[in-house]
């Protein structure tokens, strides 16, 4: 089994489950590191060759949550989701999709992005 971990170095917990590959990143971290970041650690996924993806699809990274300290902005998850939904619908790995933190102030701001991923799962498994 591989789990592959984006986070915020110093978010809670403070001792985190170790994953296989664990990308610690620091605090205010935006959009195009974050994909960058992304975009390698999915690398090693894709080569692994897994033949099922659970995809936790936190949204504490965003720049408004009161607990991440991450700085993604709506678009900045909406292109993570698409990378990792895409990637899977292209090498036809069965996805999990599944909600995960987010705690932004005002709360619409989580609820936005979380529909933004199963919006972006439909687009894409539709065809």
């Amino acid at each position: 089994m591989l789990t592959l971990s984006l986070h915020g170095a110093n978010n809670f917990p403070f001792r985190k489950q170790r994953s296989r590959i664990d990308v610690e990143l620091p605090d205010r971290t935006g959009d195009a590191e974050y994909l960058q970041a992304l975009d390698d650690a999915l690398a090693r996924v894709w080569d692994f060759s897994p033949r099922l993806i659970f995809y936790l699809s936190g949204v504490d990274a965003l720049a408004s949550d009161k607990l991440g300290r991450l700085a993604l902005t709506q678009e900045g998850l909406k292109l993570r989701d698409l990378r990792v939904i895409t990637g899977a619908r292209r090498r036809q790995i069965p996805l999990v999709v599944t909600l995960g933190g987010g705690y932004s102030h005002p709360i619409e701001h989580t609820v936005e992005a979380h529909a933004n991923t199963f919006r972006i799962a439909a687009s894409i498994l539709e065809n």
